[in-house]
């Protein structure tokens, strides 16, 4: 499966807005327009700095999803957005996508030991993808979200 991450730049981030999830997953995951305002807006403070990517399978833009991370932490790398728009959805390009951005992270920030991402309570589907890759809950909380950890 060949599946690659691309910046999002001023080429590609129309097509990317586009991107979205069934209607039962939508209160699952933010909008990608939601999660690039977020690059803008800094909700989680000044510190934090936001890299959208857009999901490839070969030419195709099949999803997106979003790294913040703190400079110089050890703990403080977050996968957030992350969506497979619903008509590639069930193929396999999650999981590929979230190898690409986990070997990405430890690749690009050495000190890295934690990436962490959250999940609705509700999302089984993201809940299993995640388990089934070694993510596993911490029992913290962000918003109504559990926080999920994967150790280098």
């Amino acid at each position: 499966m060949n599946i690659h991450l691309e910046s999002i730049t001023r080429v590609n981030w129309e097509k990317a807005l586009n991107l979205s999830v069934n209607k039962e997953q939508s209160n699952f995951v933010p909008t990608v327009s939601v999660s690039l305002a977020k690059i803008y807006i800094k909700p989680d403070g000044d510190h934090v700095e936001y890299i959208p990517f857009t999901i490839y399978h070969d030419d195709e833009l099949v999803g997106f999803i979003m790294f913040a991370y703190e400079v110089d932490s050890t703990n403080m790398y977050w996968i957030n957005g992350f969506l497979i728009d619903s008509k590639f959805q069930g193929n396999g390009f999650g999981k590929a996508a979230l190898q690409e951005i986990v070997n990405w992270i430890f690749v690009q920030f050495s000190i890295c030991e934690e990436i962490r991402l959250t999940v609705h309570k509700d999302n089984h589907l993201a809940k299993n993808l995640y388990k089934n890759f070694g993510f596993i809950p911490n029992g913290d909380q962000y918003h109504d979200e559990e926080v999920w950890v994967y150790k280098n």
